[in-house]
C-alpha cells in the first residue's frame, strides 16, 4: 500500500510540473484555460473561484467531461464561470483544457488557435521543459544530500564521495540468467567466483571483489560454466549461482544485466545545482538514445533490447527505491520526469509532439489541418497509446507472480 501511495504522490508531481508548464505558459501568451486536470476523467470533484461572489465552489461528479471529449481533440466549452481545478478517476496523467486548443474560435483573440505556430509551439514544449526543470532540481537536492553516481570515469575536484563504489544492477533483461537467479535492480555484487563456492559472513569469500569492468570481462569468458556471486540487498548478503551464455546476436557470455560503479558522491550546494541540471540533460540524451535502439530493434524484428514497463512495473521500481534510501528515489524521481519529458515530444498524435507536428505540417502546406482530421488522429493515437499501457501492465503483473 505505501508503495502504491508514493508512486501516486510521485506521478502527481511530476504531471502536476508538466501541466503547470502548459499552463502557465498558456495564461502569459493571453490564451483562456478552462480545466486543470490532475488524472483522466471521469471527474471525482471539481472546483472553481466565482468571479462574481470570490467564493469557492466545490462540483462533485463528472459534469460535463468524460474521457472521449479530453482526449480525443472535440471542441472545447466552457462549462462554468471560473476556471476549473478538477481531480479525475484515472491517475495515470494529467491535461489542461485550453480554449481553441484543436482549432476551433480560431477569430477569438483569448483562443490557443487564434496565436501565432511560435507561440502555440512554446506552450506545447513547455510541459516538457518543466519535466527537464524538475529532474535537474530533485537531482540538485539529490547530490546535496549525496546521491549515487556512475564513478566508472572519476569525480571531479569538488565531490565529496560518501561510499566508495560499488557494483550496482541498473537494470534486469527479462529471461536471462540474471532475472532467473534473482538478481533485481539495485543490487550491489560483492565478489565473484567459480563454481557453487562456499561462503558464509563468518568465512571470508574466496573469489574476486571486482569492479565492473573486471566483472564484465570474467563473466565474457565463462559460456557455460557455472559462477558465483556474493550480493548485498539492503541490509542482507546472499549468494547466487548462474550460468552465463551467448544470448542471440552477440559474440561473448552474458547474464543479463546493465551495470555502473556507483558510489554515493555530495557537493557544496552552490556547485550541487549545476551538477543537477548536467546530469538531467545527460539524462535525457540517454533516453532518446535507449529510444533509438529500442524502435530499431523492434522494426527489425529482434525484440526488446530492454524491458519495459508500465504503471505497475514503474511503481514496483519506485518501491525497491524506497527500500535503498532517499537517495536511490531523489534519482528514480528523476529519470521519471526525464522519461516523462522524452515521450511526450515525440511525434505521436494525443501527445505533445504530434500536437507540434500538425502545427508544423499547417505551415508547410499553409493552411490548418482539417479538424477532423487532426481530432480523427489524436483519438487513435490516444486509443494505441492506452493499449500499449494494458499490454505493458498485464505483463508487469504476470511478472509479479
Amino acid at each position: 500500500m505505501i508503495t502504491v501511495l508514493l508512486f501516486i504522490l510521485i506521478l502527481g508531481v511530476l504531471v502536476i510540473a508538466h501541466e503547470f508548464g502548459h499552463f502557465i505558459t498558456a495564461r502569459m501568451s493571453g490564451m483562456k484555460v478552462y480545466e486543470f486536470g490532475f488524472g483522466y476523467p471521469p471527474r471525482v470533484f471539481s472546483f472553481y473561484r466565482d468571479p462574481e461572489t470570490k467564493k469557492i465552489k466545490i462540483i462533485w461528479g463528472k459534469g460535463k467531461s468524460n474521457l472521449k471529449k479530453t482526449v480525443s481533440g472535440d471542441e472545447q466549452q466552457d462549462e462554468f464561470p471560473g476556471m476549473l481545478w478538477s481531480i479525475n478517476l484515472l491517475p495515470i496523467g494529467g491535461f489542461v483544457r485550453i480554449k481553441g486548443e484543436n482549432g476551433e474560435e480560431a477569430q477569438d483573440p483569448d483562443s490557443f488557435g487564434a496565436h501565432k505556430a511560435w507561440k502555440r509551439i512554446v506552450v506545447l514544449v513547455a510541459g516538457v521543459t518543466m519535466n527537464v526543470i524538475l529532474a535537474g532540481i530533485v537531482l540538485g537536492v539529490g547530490f546535496m544530500i549525496g546521491l549515487p553516481t556512475d564513478m566508472s570515469q572519476g569525480v571531479d575536484k569538488h565531490a565529496q564521495v560518501l561510499e566508495s563504489p560499488s557494483i550496482i544492477v541498473q537494470q534486469v533483461q527479462p529471461h536471462t540468467p540474471a532475472e532467473e537467479a534473482g538478481v533485481k535492480f539495485g543490487d550491489k555484487i560483492l565478489r565473484v567466483g567459480e563454481g557453487d563456492t562456499e561462503w558464509t559472513k563468518e568465512k571470508e569469500w574466496n573469489g574476486e571483489s571486482v569492479d565492473s569492468m573486471s566483472f564484465i570481462s570474467f563473466v565474457n569468458e565463462r559460456e557455460g560454466e557455472e559462477i558465483s556471486l556474493v550480493i548485498a540487498r539492503g541490509e542482507e548478503e546472499f549468494i547466487t549461482t548462474l550460468v552465463p551464455e551467448v544470448f542471440e546476436g552477440e559474440e561473448v557470455a552474458k547474464i543479463g544485466v546493465a551495470l555502473a560503479d556507483a558510489g554515493i558522491v555530495r557537493y557544496p550546494w552552490f556547485i550541487a545545482i549545476y551538477k543537477g541540471f548536467v546530469a538531467a540533460v545527460f539524462g535525457l540524451m540517454n533516453i532518446f538514445i535507449a529510444f533509438y535502439y529500442l524502435i530499431k530493434n523492434l522494426m527489425l524484428g529482434q525484440g526488446l533490447l530492454f524491458d519495459v514497463a508500465g504503471p505497475v512495473g514503474i511503481a514496483n521500481i519506485v518501491g525497491q527505491s524506497a527500500k535503498l534510501g532517499i537517495n536511490y528515489l531523489l534519482n528514480v524521481t528523476a529519470m521519471l520526469s526525464l522519461s516523462l519529458a522524452a515521450i511526450n515530444i515525440l511525434p505521436i498524435p494525443a501527445l505533445d509532439g504530434g500536437r507540434i507536428l500538425f502545427i508544423l505540417i499547417e505551415k508547410i502546406i499553409r493552411r490548418p489541418v482539417p479538424i477532423k482530421y487532426e481530432q480523427l488522429a489524436h483519438t487513435i493515437g490516444f486509443m494505441l497509446l492506452m493499449l500499449l499501457v494494458v499490454v505493458v501492465t498485464w505483463r508487469d503483473v504476470v511478472g509479479l507472480f
